[in-house]
């Protein structure tokens, strides 16, 4: 049975949907519309859908249905709904759950996107708390009566810190809220976000589930009665929903992302423990370092220091500069779960739109590096990184 097989087999297989042709490779219905044989099974369809009947490629589409069920079967949730990218998700996840009066409790660590969707919602009426996220006091303190949703990133972009999803569900579920949990940089390999309460996780499915850097998505996943309720209506009528060819990609993405990840982590792992202590650095952030902060935390949640490394050179963002400049094989842009390996100035870049005072709010210093650890030989990697911080 589908559902008594392991991760890797599920990645492979859930999902499935093959046609009259009994195609090997998943198959891309390409159409944005769907023929019924009468008026009357138009009129049925549209009274109520079934799990395999179709409307209209924003409502749903066989491809993209496939993605959500194999995402939804290697999450251990109920249903999933696959969305145009990650801040699609995100948006659809906290807009689908509150209205003017409702109060949001967030981690301040977080990506500037998210921190915009929160201002958004600031102005049209929701109350947003944002709190130091690795402090379970701090979650417990700015619960109030109207809380309805507790959102932060598991491991935040870019400073790395590691939240409590159990601490933060249990003291969210006392209080009522909803749990939303951004789990991009756990990766669906190493998350447990399920078993540890969270009632919503969220993928941008344009890092590590694509893997190579070619299209974007993003897929909300939870219960079956909160994915074709609130968050499906709000995505459907907004126009967020994926298109076929990207969940086409992501299929195809799953199936090698186990064995990528894990690829991946190990580089991470090497290059920190490489360069932990370098000269040039005032710290090296990677939660599989003893010295990181939520280290037993990481190991007990993920129990993976993940595939991501932070760098906070010294001499700022001069030195940062002549450090990416000086990098051979790690690649400079801005995405991340790549099998390339990715280096990435947010100050600069990802974050260069929020203020001052919204950075030093996310931990974003000007000599702060983002590396996305690739799958390129870790010798190499480390040698790359060993030489780009000797020029920095």
């Amino acid at each position: 049975m589908s559902s008594d097989w392991n991760r890797r087999t599920k990645l492979v297989h859930s999902g499935t949907r093959r046609s009259q042709y009994g195609e090997m490779a998943e198959a891309i219905f390409l159409t944005q519309g769907f023929v019924y044989p009468s008026a009357e099974a138009a009129e049925a369809r549209f009274l109520g859908a079934g799990a395999d009947d179709f409307i209209y490629a924003r409502y749903g589409n066989p491809t993209v249905r496939m993605f959500e069920d194999r995402m939804a079967a290697i999450e251990g949730t109920e249903d999933a709904f696959g969305c145009a990218s990650g801040m699609a998700a995100i948006n659809g996840a906290l807009t689908s759950l509150v209205k003017a009066g409702d109060h949001i409790v967030a981690a301040r660590q977080m990506f500037g996107s998210c921190l915009h969707v929160l201002k958004v919602l600031g102005g049209f009426g929701v109350e947003v708390s944002l709190i130091d996220g690795t402090d379970l006091s701090a979650w417990s303190a700015a619960m109030r009566p109207n809380t309805k949703v507790c959102f932060f990133e598991s491991v935040s972009n870019p400073g790395l810190e590691v939240i409590d999803i159990a601490g933060v569900s249990r003291i969210a579920h006392a209080g009522g809220a909803v749990v939303v949990v951004d789990n991009a940089f756990s990766s669906p390999i190493f998350s447990r976000a399920v078993e540890l309460g969270a009632d919503v996780i969220v993928y941008s499915t344009t890092k590590h589930v694509d893997g190579g850097g070619r299209v974007l998505g993003g897929v909300v996943l939870g219960t079956r009665d909160y994915i074709r309720g609130p968050l499906e209506t709000y995505v459907k009528h907004t126009g967020g929903a994926m298109s076929p060819f990207h969940a086409w990609i992501m299929l195809n993405g799953l199936q090698t992302m186990d064995l990528r990840v894990r690829a991946q982590a190990a580089n991470a792992a090497a290059v920190a423990s490489a360069i932990a202590g370098d000269v040039k650095l005032n710290r090296a952030i990677y939660p599989g370092l003893m010295d990181h902060p939520q280290h037993a935390l990481a190991m007990d949640q993920m129990g993976s220091g993940g595939t991501m490394v932070a760098l906070d050179l010294k001499g700022g963002k001069e030195a940062a500069f002549r450090f990416l400049n000086a990098l051979e094989v790690v690649l400079i842009s801005n995405n991340l779960g790549d099998a390339r390996s990715i280096a990435t100035h947010p100050a600069t870049t990802t974050h260069k739109n929020l203020s001052d005072e919204d950075r030093a709010l996310v931990g974003i210093t000007p000599g702060l590096v983002r590396i996305s650890m690739g799958i390129e030989d870790g010798a190499d990697l480390v040698a790359d990184i060993r030489r780009a911080l000797a020029a920095a």
